[in-house]
C-alpha cells in the first residue's frame, strides 16, 4: 500500500515537493483554496479553506501531513488565522482521527530570530522575535512542538527561485545594497526547500528520529552587498543607487545548517552562486554572447 501524503497549501514549494515524493512513489494529495491550480502538476487536488473546521473533517486520512501554508496578506489577523490558528485546528482534527498522521511538518521561517548583528543562530538559539510575523510563526510551532502528533518545524531562510526574482530584479535596476555596514543575509533554493522536506519525510518514514526543529538554509550565509554585487556582474550591469535596505525588515544574522547536514541531507545549491546561477540561466535573465 503506497504511502499517503497530504500537503495542505500547496502553492509552489508543495507542488514541487509534491513531484518529487510521487517520482518515489508515494501518493501526494494537494490541498488548496483552488486545486484546479494543481491540475498541471500531475498530483491530485481537493479544494478547501483550511479555515473552515468542516472542510477539515472531509480531508482524507495520511500518513505524512505537511502544514505548507501562506498568509494571503502581510497582516496580523492574516498570519494568526494560517498559522497557529489553521495549524492548531488542522492537529487537532487529524490527532482525533483512528488513523492518525505519523509524522507533522510545519514549515516555518527565520522569522523567528530577533538577532541583528551578524550573530550565528542554530535550533538552540534564542528565538526573541519583535515582529507580529515571528511571533505568531514562533506560536505555531510551539503548538506543534506540544501536541501529543509527532511533529517537526522546519525554518527555511529567504526563499528564492523560479519567479521568486526580487533581489534580480533590483540589481537589473541599477540598485546595490550598501557594503557598511556588513547585512547578513540567508537563503534557501525553492528545490532545496523541497529537497529537504523530502528528505526529513523519508527518514519519517523509514522510522528515524527526527529533531523538533531544523534550520533550512544554505552553506554560506552572505554579506547582502556581495550577493547583488555578483548578481550586477552575472547581469552585466553597474550599480547607479545605493541602497540601506533592500529586504522589507533588516535584518543581519548567520544561519547554522549543521544540523540538517549530520542529517544527511546535501544541498543542491550549496551557496547563492550556485542557486542564482540557476536561475538567472533558466530564467532567460543573462545577455546572449556576442
Amino acid at each position: 500500500m503506497k504511502t499517503t501524503t497530504l500537503i495542505l497549501g500547496c502553492g509552489d514549494i508543495g507542488t514541487t515537493l509534491g513531484g518529487e515524493l510521487k517520482a518515489s512513489g508515494q501518493r501526494v494529495i494537494g490541498v488548496r483554496r483552488d486545486a484546479a491550480r494543481l491540475a498541471e502538476s500531475g498530483l491530485e487536488g481537493v479544494s478547501a479553506d483550511l479555515n473552515d473546521a468542516t472542510a477539515l473533517t472531509e480531508l482524507p486520512d495520511a500518513d505524512i501531513l505537511v502544514y505548507v501554508v501562506s498568509a494571503d496578506r502581510f497582516e496580523e489577523a492574516a498570519y494568526r488565522a494560517a498559522y497557529p490558528d489553521g495549524l492548531k485546528a488542522v492537529l487537532d482534527e487529524f490527532g482525533g482521527r483512528q488513523r492518525p498522521p505519523r509524522h507533522v511538518f510545519f514549515v516555518s521561517s527565520t522569522s523567528v530570530y530577533a538577532q541583528q548583528e551578524g550573530e550565528v543562530v542554530d535550533e538552540d538559539s534564542a528565538t526573541v522575535p519583535t515582529g507580529f510575523s515571528g511571533l505568531l510563526m514562533r506560536e505555531a510551532e510551539q503548538t506543534l512542538i506540544d501536541h501529543a502528533l509527532p511533529g517537526t518545524a522546519v525554518r527555511f531562510s529567504g526563499i528564492y527561485g523560479p519567479g521568486r526574482d526580487r533581489l534580480i530584479r533590483q540589481v537589473g535596476e541599477g540598485r546595490i545594497a550598501a557594503a557598511t555596514p556588513t547585512m547578513y543575509s540567508n537563503r534557501i533554493h525553492r528545490d532545496d526547500c523541497a529537497g529537504v522536506l523530502a528528505h526529513l519525510i523519508a527518514r519519517a518514514l523509514d522510522g528515524e528520529a527526527l529533531h523538533e526543529l531544523y534550520l533550512a538554509s544554505d552553506c554560506e550565509p552572505a554579506p547582502l552587498h556581495e550577493v547583488m554585487a555578483w548578481l550586477a556582474k552575472q547581469l552585466k550591469v553597474e550599480a547607479t543607487e545605493t541602497i540601506q535596505s533592500p529586504l522589507r525588515r533588516r535584518a543581519s544574522k548567520r544561519c547554522d545548517n549543521a544540523r540538517l547536514l549530520e542529517s544527511g541531507y546535501r544541498f543542491r545549491y550549496p551557496s547563492f552562486r550556485e542557486g542564482y546561477a540557476q536561475v538567472l540561466r533558466e530564467g532567460g535573465y543573462l545577455q546572449p554572447t556576442t
